[in-house]
């Protein structure tokens, strides 16, 4: 079975759901990938036939670049988007304490169901932090990075990003990457623990797709017992740490960090030149 929605494409065979982003011409995640993918959730979260989701790209250089810079510097883009994602799942809660990747990456980590990243391209801000809130990531070797760059934009990391890199690396490693802003190829990741590994470009696709299809293959009760176990001795990322988050990161969207945005923007952020060497961009401002 296959279905489309705006900037996904879903194929659902053997237990396991292959969700395809694609919402050109940069994978943002933005006002028409997160409410797509709010929609996503509520219609997989109580579907038996699904055990396993694995979530690739379908731009050979970038799984989820960021958060669209329009939420910087037009806040009616960000209340739009805002709404489009709480109309994707009207029936679900929305906390005010919370901001909208927030919600949605939060959505997505408590799906019943195992899920998988596949990373075969960059990964920064939000889309690293979607990446993070997913169970287990893969990368391939030298084409995966990730990064989180936002303090280089006068803001910082508010989809999820201190907690989930916290709990994923540990508090040394995540000040390191936060603050330093640097692009982590996939072999440091892995060392890291920002991934469970890395893999030959020519493997990750097999790998992936034979795991899931593992999964796939048990009984649903026993995939919920193994991740309810392994949920209960993790270390807890609680509402009430993202809500700190979410009230750090809200002061930052200043006057100075739209006028910093829209410089950015004009020097080349946001396309494909600019963000494949995002992290040199950067530097000149």
């Amino acid at each position: 079975m296959t279905y489309e929605l705006p900037g996904l494409h879903v194929a659902v065979a053997d237990g396991v759901a292959t969700v395809t982003l694609d919402n050109p011409p940069l994978n943002l995640s933005d006002g028409t990938l997160l409410p797509s993918l709010r929609r996503f959730v509520a219609q997989v979260r109580d579907d038996a036939d699904v055990r396993v989701i694995v979530f690739d790209s379908a731009d050979p250089d970038f799984f989820i670049t960021h958060g669209d810079m329009r939420f910087v510097t037009d806040p009616d883009v960000l209340a739009a988007a805002g709404a489009a994602t709480m109309a994707a799942n009207p029936g679900a809660e929305f906390p005010p304490q919370l901001n909208l990747m927030q919600v949605v990456h939060e959505e997505v980590r408590s799906l019943p169901q195992i899920t998988i990243g596949k990373l075969t391209g960059l990964a920064r801000g939000g889309g690293n932090e979607f990446l993070m809130a997913l169970d287990m990531r893969f990368a391939a070797i030298g084409k995966a990075g990730q990064a989180q760059p936002e303090v280089l934009l006068g803001i910082m990391a508010g989809g999820g990003g201190t907690q989930y890199m916290t709990s994923l690396i540990g508090r040394a490693r995540a000040l390191e990457l936060l603050l330093g802003a640097q692009l982590v190829d996939a072999e440091l990741a892995e060392r890291y623990g920002l991934v469970n590994r890395a893999l030959p470009t020519d493997e990750i696709g097999g790998f992936v797709d034979s795991l899931a299809r593992r999964i796939g293959a048990l009984r649903p009760e026993i995939i919920a017992a193994v991740k309810t176990s392994v949920n209960a001795a993790a270390t807890p990322i609680t509402r009430d740490g993202l809500a700190v988050e979410n009230a750090m990161l809200t002061p930052l969207f200043s006057a100075d960090a739209a006028a910093l945005a829209h410089k950015l923007l004009a020097a080349g952020m946001q396309t494909r030149d600019g963000e494949r060497n995002l992290e040199a961009l950067l530097a000149q401002f």
